[in-house]
């Protein structure tokens, strides 16, 4: 018995179709759509969003917002991969407020898990800011040495103690020198009770 080989299932790849659009990789910030936008104030979308995100794992934040661009879209972010992926899983063609959700990885790394892992750099740095004319009173304030490293005293100045040596008082090994308690004088007390005078709402 001569075996053959079973025809291929899938799709033979072929010149004249298009290239596979590359899947997004997995991120730790989902992209969320198809969300109800006019019925919903945008923190109670917010808040609706994080409680149902936050079952599959901590969520850092929630970025929703109503402008005519992203009416309908939220940013989903996760502490983690895992578990953005498992909330993903979970979630995409559920339906929230009467909606089916459409969930994927987010494109890029969202400015909140950039910041926080030292990543993040502002946009529109790289092209206006960046060719601003300093003045010299602003190189002059911009390039000082910081202050512990400045040499100590100016013109007019008294030259700066050295901060590592400590000072002890003269006096202060000796018992006359330290304060002593003093006893009260009994005269001064009273045991008479002293009237207070009261004010009167008759005026």
């Amino acid at each position: 018995m001569a075996t053959t080989a079973a025809p291929s299932r899938g799709l033979q790849p072929s010149s004249s179709l298009p290239a596979k659009v590359q899947p997004i990789p997995p991120n730790q910030t989902l992209y969320v759509t198809n969300l109800p936008s006019a019925k919903i104030q945008k923190a109670d979308l917010r808040a609706a969003l994080y409680m149902l995100f936050s079952t599959y794992g901590p969520v850092l934040d929630v970025n929703a917002l109503k402008t005519m661009q992203m009416r309908g879209q939220a940013h989903i972010v996760f502490r983690d991969v895992q578990t953005a992926t498992q909330a993903m899983r979970a979630l995409d063609g559920q339906t929230f407020l009467g909606r089916e959700l459409k969930i994927q990885y987010a494109k890029s790394k969202s400015h909140f898990v950039a910041k926080l892992d030292g990543t993040f750099k502002i946009p529109g740095s790289g092209s206006g800011a960046a060719n601003v004319e300093q003045t010299e009173l602003q190189q002059s304030i911009f390039n000082a040495p910081p202050p512990g490293t400045a040499p100590a005293g100016g013109p007019g100045l008294p030259p700066k103690p050295t901060a590592a040596v400590d000072h002890v008082m003269q006096d202060a090994g000796s018992p006359e020198g330290r304060g002593q308690k003093r006893n009260r004088d009994s005269e001064d007390e009273s045991d008479e009770d002293v009237a207070m005078e009261e004010d009167s709402d008759d005026e």
